[in-house]
């Protein structure tokens, strides 16, 4: 019986191959991760698994829609398998956490443009910024 990470690939027109599978499984396990922490998991059962076949993968479930890529000024790329929903992210100053916010329930007033000038706009990228529970102790400390 395929896996679900096997039906999405090929559902994708994308091989199933142990490095996407690897892959799509330290996304779904590690929310927001970036490039150094998916090849170091990945490595842990594919040790020979390249960094470029790595950047190959995360960019080829990127294009087919599986995976996003979220880059927050000043930050390293992160990615994650929660897509299509116009969902937004919060990131902690400090320590560089992020987590999803999810987007008005039912209208998405972050759709509708003060200005559209003629586009036809699908997806709006939010990014709140503020200080996490772990680092607001210690950030207060130094007011």
């Amino acid at each position: 019986m395929a896996s679900d990470f096997e039906v999405q690939l090929r559902a994708a027109s994308l091989r199933v191959t142990r490095p996407r599978l690897a892959v799509l499984a330290a996304l779904r396990d590690h929310p927001h991760i970036d490039t150094d922490a998916v090849i170091a998991l990945v490595r842990t059962d594919l040790p020979a698994v390249s960094h470029q076949a790595i950047y190959d993968v995360l960019r080829a479930l990127t294009d087919a829609g599986l995976a996003r890529r979220i880059q927050p000024a000043g930050a390293t790329a992160r990615y994650e398998m929660r897509v299509r929903d116009n969902h937004h992210h919060v990131v902690c100053r400090s320590c560089g956490a992020i987590a999803d916010v999810d987007c008005t329930l039912g209208d998405a007033p972050c759709l509708t443009a003060s200005d559209d000038h003629g586009f036809v706009i699908d997806e709006a990228e939010v990014v709140y910024w503020g200080t996490c529970p772990e680092c607001l102790p210690r950030s207060e400390g130094i007011r």
